[in-house]
Order: C-alpha cells, then sequence, then structure tokens
C-alpha cells in the first residue's frame, strides 16, 4: 500500500477496466459473482450510464495511481439517486475511506438535487451494511433488481 493519501476524483473513461477488475475481485472475496454483461454492464461506459443521466461516479486511487476503490450514483425516478458500485480494496479497508467515499456520495447527491438515496447490498457484505446503518440508512428492498443483492437500502437526504 502507498504511504500517501488516496485521492478521490471523478472516473474517466480509462477507469473502466480497473474498476471492473476492483469489482470483480471483492465480489470474489465474499463468494459473490460479476456480471460484466448485466449487472456490472454500467462499469463500461461512466459517460452513458452515470454523467449524461445527471449521476456521478468517482474513483479512489493510491499514492501510485491505482484505482483502490469506486463509487456511483445513478440516477432513478422522482428525485432518487442509487447508489451503485461501492467498492474498497481489502488493503484499503478500515482507514475510514469507506466512510469518505459515502460521505462523497451523500453530498453529491444533495449537489446534484436529490432528495432521496437507495442501495442494493448482499447480506454477505457485513461490513458496508455496517456504515450504511451507522449512515442512516434503514432497510428497503422495494425495488431490488440484482441478481447478487439480496437486501436494500434507502434514506432521505
Amino acid at each position: 500500500m502507498a504511504s500517501a493519501q488516496p485521492t478521490l476524483r471523478q472516473a474517466t473513461p480509462a477507469d473502466s477496466g480497473p474498476a471492473l477488475a476492483l469489482v470483480t475481485a471483492v465480489l470474489a472475496q465474499y463468494g459473490l459473482q460479476a456480471d460484466p454483461a448485466g449487472t456490472d454492464a454500467d462499469l463500461a461506459d461512466f459517460a452513458g450510464n452515470y454523467f449524461s443521466r445527471g449521476g456521478d461516479f468517482a474513483v479512489l486511487t493510491d499514492g501510485a495511481g491505482q484505482l483502490v476503490g469506486t463509487c456511483g450514483l445513478y440516477p432513478l425516478a422522482d428525485g432518487t439517486v442509487e447508489l451503485r458500485k461501492m467498492y474498497l480494496a481489502p488493503a484499503f479497508r478500515g482507514q475510514g475511506l469507506g466512510r469518505r467515499l459515502l460521505e462523497w456520495a451523500l453530498a453529491r447527491a444533495r449537489a446534484l438535487g436529490f432528495r432521496r438515496m437507495t442501495l442494493e447490498t448482499a447480506q454477505v457484505l457485513r461490513e458496508a451494511i455496517a456504515l450504511y446503518e451507522r449512515n442512516g440508512f434503514k432497510p428497503d428492498c422495494a425495488g431490488l433488481h440484482s441478481c447478487r443483492c439480496d437486501t436494500g437500502y434507502a434514506r432521505d437526504l
């Protein structure tokens, strides 16, 4: 792990491959499968799937410029945004970086005018669920659509 504080920045097309690799690796750690042709296809085109829709996608890079975290804001209807693809490499966990990604997502969603945030997750992702609950998310399984997700959360912004 590099000693420099990781940098949070907006994703570029060059981040697509590294983002999919990170998501795939983290999912495998928890016994879950990536789905590059379905659930994870949004990582192939940040502009079309996030930016042009009024959302955003950020990546966290280490001191060497390697992608170590991801976080997306995917607009839904009625002032709601879905938190998507919030992943962090194992070596960077336990340092407050997951909280940093979530705080960015909440602040950015408010700045973009959203009033509610939803997310889908899997119960095996206990650390992530604990972070969501500590930050005001409540169980809400309405609208689950990802094959690997078995629970949902939501909160007002």
